[in-house]
């Protein structure tokens, strides 16, 4: 990690949903290739900076399906209340975006153990394979259904449990029109509580109650996730603690 990313700056602000963001935990603008250093490419991807952002795109072609599709990890474990936010440009037209996180291995690995099994980009890997983790398809497009009534979804791994669904605001890129953004997305997690808020609209607001589905998911890693033939590029990404409601002491 590069010192801009160990800074903090001790800042606080209220999030969409209310709650305090206090320390800096994780900074990093993504702008230049050492940004990137120790994150983890899962899949057949491209990762460039043309405009001085983290451009992602698979190098496969749509034809490939599941096959064709990336994560990108970053390499810092997370608390379990937290607030991140990230710029998000899509490119082109279709495709899907999501951010997972609170991800880490179904028995409490880190993510990266090498005991768990490979993952390279097919999404049965991540819903049904060694991982949990929450993940919000906030950008879906790949299909005419998903175009027709455009929604973002939480949902919860292993398995493929739907906690949340919320409108989409950001429309779809016209074939050869380039580039539209940046869109600032902020997701907050209050241990069971995740709300999700795009340019300062809170999209949704969900209480995980740990029943049904599995336990609340605490601390883990976050990751980008893109289905071809979506290209997209992505900056300004900040982690902050939640800090305690009143009453509230420190979990985790």
């Amino acid at each position: 990690m590069n010192e801009q990313a160990q800074r903090h700056d001790g800042k606080r602000y209220k999030t969409q949903s209310g709650l305090g963001a206090g320390r800096l935990l994780y900074e990093n603008a993504l702008s230049r290739p050492g940004d990137a250093e120790g994150f983890v490419m899962e899949g057949d991807g491209a990762v460039t900076f043309p405009r001085g952002r983290m451009r992602l795109e698979s190098i496969r072609s749509p034809e490939d399906g599941q096959a064709a599709n990336i994560v990108y990890w970053c390499p810092v474990t997370l608390p379990g209340r937290v607030v991140i936010e990230w710029d998000f440009y899509p490119v082109n037209a279709e495709g899907l975006a999501m951010m997972f996180f609170a991800a880490a291995g179904t028995g409490g690995e880190e993510l990266f153990d090498p005991r768990l099994p490979e993952r390279n980009g097919p999404y049965d890997q991540y819903r049904y394979g060694s991982i949990n983790a929450y993940h919000i398809s906030y950008y879906r497009k790949s299909n005419p259904e998903e175009r027709r009534l455009q929604t973002c979804n939480l949902r919860k791994s292993r398995g493929f449990h739907l906690l949340a669904q919320g409108a989409d605001p950001l429309p779809a890129v016209s074939s050869g029109s380039g580039l539209l953004g940046p869109y600032r997305m902020q997701i907050v997690k209050n241990g069971g509580e995740i709300s999700f808020s795009v340019d300062g609209i809170e999209l949704f607001r969900c209480m995980d109650s740990g029943s049904g589905c599995g336990p609340v998911l605490g601390g883990g890693k976050i990751g980008f996730r893109q289905m071809v033939p979506l290209i997209a590029e992505y900056a300004n990404l900040r982690v902050h603690e939640l800090l305690p409601q009143s009453g509230e002491g420190e979990q985790a």
